[in-house]
């Protein structure tokens, strides 16, 4: 985020997202509706619009994609988490409403919501980081496809059902019986849905939902000091 927004606009959105909170903490429920996504906790239909057509995608120092810049200039930001979903909602041509803060002075806007206008696919950033939006949930079904690292190594599967399985490498060589195409695997652990399908970071796995044994850490590493150098022959 660029300097001059973090002066002008970083205590007016605290107090702004402070006050929607209270509004929505102690006044009437918002109902659901477009403006509100899961885990969002304030009305985005308070917050200002801005209107445009997009120009092209702005982007992150890895080449993420990390909001909008619209054909008047306007740079539209959302974490770059969101990066994905954007991509899918609003292409370059497509005329899109954004609710955000506006900076003071500079053409940019801390967006909370990209709405496509033609379409009405929205991105609604509900808070958090990267892993934001994770929650605990379960999967059980047939391993369609074992996953493997860079280095031949397993950790994790896909599902007949499209979920994407992930496990440490050192518990993949313990349930190698169930990380096989045609086993039946359990998992439980904290999963993610996205545009491309969802994903569960396995924390507990078995063959069945109720044979689920937690997921042990790869163990100490061994911190004895190393072995004196032996003394040259003479």
């Amino acid at each position: 985020m660029s300097p001059p927004f973090r002066r002008a606009v970083g205590p007016a959105a605290i107090a702004a997202l402070t006050l929607l909170t209270q509004v929505t903490a102690f006044g009437q429920p918002v109902p659901p509706g477009p403006t509100r996504a899961p885990g969002i906790m304030f009305d985005t239909a308070q917050l200002p619009q801005t209107h445009g057509v997009v120009a092209r995608y702005s982007l992150g120092p890895r080449g993420e994609v990390d909001g909008l810049i619209l054909q008047d200039g306007t740079q539209v930001q959302l974490p770059s988490h969101l990066g994905s979903e954007l991509v899918f909602a609003a292409r370059p041509g497509d005329a899109v409403t954004v609710r955000g803060l506006l900076a003071i002075g500079v053409p940019l806007v801390a967006a909370v919501s990209v709405r496509n206008d033609a379409t009405g696919a929205e991105v609604v950033d509900a808070g958090g980081g990267p892993h934001g939006g994770e929650v605990t949930v379960g999967a059980s079904g047939p391993v369609q496809t074992v996953l493997r690292g860079r280095r031949g190594e397993v950790n994790g599967a896909i599902l007949v059902d499209g979920t994407t399985v992930r496990v440490p490498p050192h518990a993949a060589v313990q349930m190698a019986e169930l990380l096989r195409p045609g086993a039946t695997l359990a998992v439980r652990g904290e999963g993610r849905t996205t545009v491309f399908g969802r994903v569960i970071e396995a924390r507990f796995a078995g063959p069945s939902m109720d044979r689920l044994t937690e997921i042990a850490g790869p163990g100490p590493r061994d911190m004895s000091p190393p072995h004196p150098p032996r003394p040259p022959r003479g």
